[in-house]
């Protein structure tokens, strides 16, 4: 039988070990990524890392660079 702080030590050091799964799958599905919807209904995703996404980000990031330029002009 084992002593009782071990019990609980290795209870806990099973939920660290699941908490720290838990974030690995959520950072690995919050990666950026974009979606583009054709007129047609179909929709497709773009990873950052792919060259389509690379375009569409920097595409993206200059369309908000525009846009925040042209509402710090108006009065």
């Amino acid at each position: 039988m084992q002593k009782p702080h071990r019990v609980l030590l290795d209870r806990v050091s099973g939920y660290a070990d699941e908490a720290a799964a838990y974030m690995r799958r959520r950072k690995i599905a919050r990666r950026p990524f974009a979606r583009l919807y054709y007129a047609n209904g179909r929709a497709a995703d773009a990873d950052i890392d792919s060259k389509a996404g690379i375009a569409l980000f920097d595409a993206a990031d200059r369309l908000v660079e525009i846009a925040g330029n042209v509402r710090r002009r108006r009065p």
